[in-house]
Order: C-alpha cells, then structure tokens, then sequence
C-alpha cells in the first residue's frame, strides 16, 4: 500500500474522443503512451496499475486527488486514448484510468470514471428508453383544477423542473415520462456543458474581480475576504445568482429544485453574520448530495462551519452548552417536534454538539475537544457514555446517524418531499409508502423520489400546487425563453430582487424554518399585486433587460398571425400553457381585448402590437399560470 496525495489535473478525458492531454499538478505527467497512442490497432501491454482505494475529487475543477492505492501488475489492451482489462466474465471492458508516463503505470481519474458511466447509460437508454429505468409511468394523469391539463410532460417540468420551455417539453417527450426523470435522477449522465459555461462566466466576471466558484475551500475564501481581495456581499450576492442561473437555464432541473428544498430545510439566511466566506460552500454542499443518503447530508450540514455559525454552535462550550443547532436538529433537520424528545433531548444533544467549531483562523470545520461536554447522554432512543473529549466527535457522528434513520425522521423527510411535489396535503398512505422507501434503502433520497414520482397521488395532483413568487418569476422567464447577455449576468440577481419584493427571495427567510411551501403562505393581496407587476416587468422585457430574448410575439402567437381574435386567444393560450381556455374565461379576455371572437386579426390590432404584453401578462397572471 502507497499512500500518496498526487493531483490528476483537468483534462480531456471524455470516452471515445481525443487522447489523454496535459500533465498532473505534482509531477505526474498523465498520457497514453506513444506507443500505444500511435497504433492503429489495439495493444496489449503488461503494465503495473496504481489501484486506487482512497481518493478526493472536486467536481468543478474535476481534479482527482489520489489519497492511497495498491500496486498492482495487469495485462491492458490500450486502444487510442482508452484502456481496457478483462472484467470476471472474460469480457474487455473500459477502466477510469489513464497512462501516467511519470509514474510509469495506469493512473485513476473519477472524472473519467463518471464520463464512462454517463456514456453506458446513455446507450443503454438510446437502445431501449425503458432498459433499466426504476420509474414507473403512472396508469393515467387527472387534473384537479378545471384550469390544467392532464398532459404529463407539462406537469413534470412544472413540479420536478421549474416550468417548461419549448426545447424541454421536447426532450421530456422524447426520453419519456420514466426516461426523462431517470436522467433527471441521475444528473451526472446529462451534459450541462451550456449551464457551466454561464456559471463560469458568473465567477470569473474580469480578471481584476474573479471570484472563487462554490466548490472553492473555505479558507481560501477567508483570506480573499480578509485581503480584501473580494466583497463579502458579492459573495453572497453570487450564491443567489448561480442558483437563479441554474433554475433558468440548467438541463439538470430536478437537481436545482432539490437544491432550493434543502437548502431551505436546512435554512441559513443569506447574509448572515459571519457566513461570507462559507456560505456558497454550503450551498456547493447541498447540491452535491441533494440526491443522495440524508444521512450523509445530515451529517455533513451538522458539520458545516455555515450552520455551526448560523446556530451559534461555535460558540457552544462545556461550560455553557448552545442549544440552538441542538434544538433544530431535532425539531427541523431530523424527527421533528412531535417525535417526544423533550427538554432533557434538546439539552444533551446541544451537549453532544460541544466541540463542533469553525477555526477561527480558516473558517474551516475544527473539532475542538476542550469545547466538548463529557458525561452519559440520551436523546430518544439514542444513549452513549460520552466518557472522553477526544471521543466527543464521534458521538456526535453517532446521533446524526441515529436521527437520519429513525422512523420520525424517514415520515417527516417524506412528508416534506411529497408536499414539495404532490400536494399541500399529501396522504397518510402516500407518505408512509415513501418512509418505507428511505428506511429500506438507508435513507436513499432518489429511490424516494423514484417511488413518489411513480405513485398514483403524484399523477392525480395537477393543479393541486401554487406557484410561489420566485418560481412564478423564473418560470415567466423561462416562457419567454430568455438567454444570459453576452456581456453580463445581472438579470439573475435583478430576478431575485422582483421575487424578493414579494416576500420570496429563495434563501431570504429570516429564521431557520427556511420558505414556507405552501399556498397560505403566499396568497396575500400584496404578494398578489407585486407577482402581476413582476409578470408584466419580465413580460414587457422592462426589467430585467439584460439579455438575448426572441420578440414577445414569435414566443406566444408565432411566425404566422390567427385570422380571428378567437383563435388569437386560443393559439397564444396553447403556446403559453398546452391548452386553450375554458370557454367561459375565453370569454372573459375577449372583453379584455374589447373585441369580438370573429374579429379579423391584422399586424396592426391592438391584440399583437401594443397590447400583446397586456394580453400576455393577464394570461400568466391567472390561475392557468398559478396553479401547477
């Protein structure tokens, strides 16, 4: 065993594309060998093999950082770029790993590893879309309002996506129901590349002002904002503009919806003191295991210098326990109020929590052992003797991991997906069904998923869900089929700053209990009139402005003029919504218009010229548009 911590750097590795280029960051060159490389055929070759059995990787930078391997000697049939070894069934089968001309042997690289699981999965759904997808398409969709549809595609970009484009609704169609959310499920397998490039282009803004990607360690980040190198307010500026960014134009959706329900059950105000320099880390954190084990999301939020600062557990000492993350641990992260832990739980679990600190140096996680209570603990079912502070780190692993697989935990987790989901109300039955899931499957967030997305309750609650403010906005946005500027990305942070004005900046919330999800919390007049006059801003393209958008009358009439105000009405209601208005409400637009049904259309009519925004705005502010 070696144990080394030698740095792949990026490269392109993509599977069946150009050789292997660039050189590692230490001192490990990383190429096919010439040989290999030049020959026409395939090539056997005995070769020694650095077998990776511990590594770290940033998916961002997509560096692989090997921690430990095993030395070992193989036979490797080298063909161009690639690598192959025979698997147990005698079959020549493509590695992650690459020629290190350094190290002389076959080098790891889990971004190819993950390049070569998207391209088999890929395949395998191109051969066959219903070849090993776990969803299962429901018998029939109902609507529950007189003012949806029952078209599938649309009701799952409405829930799983936030709302459709033209360019979604194709693909959704063509993957299928089950296909679509299998990928959705498993984000890695779809090329974002567009997306990256935007978020990059967030970050890098100009070589005086670049500033750290999410990913970035947080020391590093500490010290750009102790240099004074960049602005603390950007940072957190940025963490609404890459979640925005994302919502508007990422093809992994699902993921960003995810991302915006965890990071508000695991709520950390933005803007809170002391969390500049570690706040677009917790969200780089949530997303990276949003469709994971909750287990492993508990523990690495309990742990995270943004909570430990934002619940003022950093302050927490032997001498005088905080029970703040304590408390919102057990009754918002895990089981919940009702669970019956009591006083006495919510005590000594802030207990257990003593020595969890943020370096004040770094601002990095630091367990801090002189911090630490010592002494017999119980929450729930959960005792340990708690006998030394060194130990005090592990106990407190050990009551996270108890907490995520307790029965209170897997129905409250579950409750809060289906209500995100289903319904404000999601059954009893349905909710249950779900907690079965995440306990059998050690608290698997996408097998929940894979099993609330194929149950019967989810394809009977169209319509059963209101938009909120910042998905109406977004969702607006995307209609109108907007793109970043070529210059600048300012409209993501203008949209949040409309969303906020109706109360409903995505991470705004001021106490730990994160956005509310659903409709009493949203159906004020205020927050009414200030959504009508976000729609007609983004509508009228008034604010935000800044960026590349098609003529408001190609997205919602087309190419080609209707040659009556009915079927105007009717045509502009398809493309905006899949399905034209009821005839009552059809009725009702027409007075709105100030014309008959059977009133020739002209460029010149009110309707399409300067009253199409008007028009337009109206539809979207019904229910048509509210409900989803």
């Amino acid at each position: 065993m070696g144990v080394q911590q030698t740095v792949v750097d990026r490269r392109t590795v993509l599977a069946g594309t150009a050789a292997v280029a660039g050189a590692a960051a230490v001192g490990v060159s990383v190429g096919v060998a010439a040989p290999a490389e030049a020959a026409p055929t395939a090539v056997l070759r005995k070769v020694v093999m650095y077998k990776v059995t511990r590594y770290r990787y940033n998916a961002t930078t997509r560096v692989t950082t090997v921690l430990a391997y095993s030395k070992v000697t193989v036979i490797a049939r080298f063909y161009g770029s690639k690598v192959y070894l025979k698997n147990s069934a005698g079959v020549w089968q493509q590695i992650p790993y690459v020629w290190s001309s350094s190290k002389k042997g076959l080098w790891y690289s889990r971004y190819l590893a993950l390049q070569i699981a998207a391209a088999a999965a890929a395949a395998k759904l191109a051969a066959d879309p219903t070849s090993g997808v776990k969803v299962i398409l429901p018998k029939s969709f109902a609507s529950a309002s007189t003012y949806r549809s029952t078209d599938w595609a649309r009701h799952l970009l409405s829930r799983a996506a936030y709302g459709p484009t033209p360019a979604d609704l194709a693909t959704v169609k063509a993957l299928g129901y089950a296909g679509w959310l299998e990928q959705q499920l498993n984000p890695s397998t779809i090329n974002d590349a567009a997306c990256d490039a935007i978020i990059a282009r967030l970050y890098a803004k100009n070589p005086d002002t670049a500033y750290p990607d999410q990913s970035t360690a947080i020391w590093r980040v500490n010290h750009l904002l102790d240099t004074g190198a960049i602005s603390g307010w950007q940072q957190y500026q940025n963490v609404l503009m890459d979640l925005t960014a994302r919502a508007l134009w990422s093809k992994r959706q699902l993921l960003t919806v995810l991302e915006d329900f965890w990071g508000n059950h695991f709520n950390v105000t933005i803007y809170h003191d002391g969390t500049a320099e570690s706040r677009a880390h917790y969200a780089y954190t949530i997303r990276t295991r949003a469709l994971g084990k909750f287990s492993d999301l508990l523990l690495a939020i309990t742990k995270h210098p943004a909570m430990l600062t934002y619940l003022n557990n950093r302050e927490s000492t032997a001498v005088h326990p905080n029970e703040n993350q304590g408390r919102e641990l057990l009754e918002l992260h895990s089981v919940g109020v009702d669970a019956g832990y009591g006083e006495d739980g919510v005590l000594n679990a802030a207990r257990i929590l003593t020595g969890l600190g943020v370096d004040s140096d770094s601002g990095e996680f630091d367990y801090q052992p002189w911090n630490h209570w010592t002494g017999a603990v119980k929450v729930l079912g959960f005792t340990h003797s708690n006998a030394t502070e060194e130990g005090g780190l592990a106990v407190a692993e050990a009551l996270v991991k108890y907490l995520a697989h307790h029965p209170a935990t897997a129905k409250r987790i579950c409750r809060k997906l289906a209500t995100r989901f289903v319904s404000d109300t999601p059954s009893d039955a349905l909710v249950t069904m779900l907690a079965n899931v995440y306990l059998k499957n050690d608290t698997n967030i996408t097998m929940v998923l894979r099993a609330l997305f194929s149950s019967a309750e989810f394809a009977a609650s169209i319509g059963k869900k209101v938009v909120r403010p910042y998905e109406s906005i977004v969702a607006t946005a995307r209609l109108m089929q907007v793109q970043p500027a070529v210059d600048n990305l300012d409209a993501t942070i203008q949209l949040v700053g409309l969303a906020d004005d109706a109360g409903h900046n995505p991470y705004g919330q001021p106490f730990p209990t994160g956005q509310a999800d659903t409709a009493d919390a949203w159906e004020s007049t205020a927050t009414t009139l200030v959504r009508w006059n976000n729609t007609i801003n983004v509508v009228s393209n008034w604010y935000p402005n800044d960026w590349v958008r098609p003529p408001l009358l190609n997205v919602a009439v087309g190419t080609t003029l209707p040659a009556t105000h009915g079927e105007l009405v009717d045509r502009v209601a398809t493309n905006l919504f899949g399905r034209t208005l009821a005839p009552e409400h059809k009725t009702t637009v027409l007075a709105f218009l100030n014309v008959a049904a059977d009133k020739a259309v002209s460029s010149n009519s009110a309707a399409v010229s300067y009253g199409l925004n008007s028009f337009v705005s109206v539809l979207l502010d019904s229910p048509y548009m509210s409900l989803r």
